[in-house]
């Protein structure tokens, strides 16, 4: 008789519960014990007992809540498995941010991957995503809609190069602080810039996080070192709350650009008033939602948070079960 995982791991109000093991993953609020995917505040959030995640998004939740990122953090590694009440507990490479992993239970012969956010695109900020063949694939669906097809990420980054250098103009680049704000650094690199890049204050910690880590950004500076009324022709990242703020008043007229899967959506483009909107993306695209649920070869494939109808219309079609988990709290930060 097969084991329905639905009867030990199942949604509350708190989270995702694994009921033999008494933890929660990426709980809603703090928990005794959680399992963290990654560093993002919509899945690591402060204030647990106990928490299980790789070293990496330890380190990041410590950067960003100090003494509050858990009252004990065990550290596990891909390759490690850690018993907890008789779960197996392991991690494999999910490809989002530096240090985000899947969560793998093996609990009585059966096996649940709980993805958490991820992406199958290369990126040299973080390790790539690795297929674990299971009989459950937790998955999610940020961008489940046949629409989302995401552009070449280096591309997108040659055309941000290629406008810095036909124009006088401050370039000001909208990028969440964790993983999107140091891939598009890396990209950027990569096209051949080698000018000075120049940070809003709020992403200093983590970029220097990750240049611990090994991961080479360049040379970066604090736009508040320069004064910020001489920096025409360079690039300037900064927070996208931060384009529209007064703060941002202090570049004259900048070219107002954009990182996001978002960017595919010119009304969310026009919406923010991007100049230049880069579709560049931290979540797996439709087509790599669909080739994963492939991959992973689940029987069952459940869906946490994103556009859930789409995906699993697309998972009947596929002749797979598939369940909508309705979790709440999950947003868009990493995006």
């Amino acid at each position: 008789m097969t084991l329905d995982p639905a009867s030990w791991l199942y949604p509350t109000p708190a989270g995702l519960y694994c009921e033999p093991g008494g933890f929660y993953i990426d709980p809603a609020r703090p928990v005794d014990r959680a399992v963290i995917t990654h560093g993002h505040a919509d899945h690591a959030r402060p204030g647990n007992a106990h928490v299980l995640a790789t070293p990496e998004t330890q380190s990041i939740m410590q950067v960003r809540y100090g003494d509050r990122a858990g009252g004990q953090l065990q550290a596990i590694e891909p390759g490690q498995i850690v018993s907890i009440n008789g779960v197996d507990v392991s991690v494999a490479p999910a490809g989002h941010i530096l240090g985000a992993a899947q969560v793998i239970l093996d609990w009585k012969g059966y096996r649940a991957v709980v993805s958490g956010d991820y992406k199958r695109a290369a990126d040299p900020t973080c390790a790539a995503f690795e297929v674990v063949k299971c009989d459950l694939f937790v998955t999610e669906a940020t961008f489940g809609l046949p629409v989302f097809r995401h552009e070449d990420a280096s591309g997108e980054a040659r055309r941000l190069t290629g406008s810095l250098a036909a124009s006088s103009r401050t370039h000001l680049l909208g990028v969440y602080g964790l993983g999107k704000c140091q891939r598009m650094i890396s990209l950027v690199r990569a096209a051949g810039y080698e000018r000075p890049i120049y940070l809003h204050g709020a992403l200093q910690g983590l970029c220097d996080y990750y240049v611990s880590q090994g991961v080479n950004l360049g040379d970066l500076r604090p736009v508040a070192a320069s004064g910020g009324d001489n920096l025409s022709g360079e690039l300037v990242m900064c927070p996208p709350s931060a384009i529209a703020d007064r703060w941002s008043r202090r570049l004259g007229d900048p070219v107002t650009a954009f990182a996001s899967g978002w960017m595919r959506v010119r009304a969310r483009a026009r919406q923010r008033g991007t100049e230049l909107p880069l579709v560049v993306s931290d979540h797996a695209d439709w087509p790599e939602l669909i080739q994963t649920i492939r991959d992973v070869e689940a029987g069952e494939i459940w869906v946490t948070h994103g556009r859930e109808d789409a995906l699993l219309h697309q998972i009947s079609q596929m002749g797979l079960k598939g369940r909508a988990l309705a979790l709440v709290g999950f947003e868009d930060e990493g995006e």
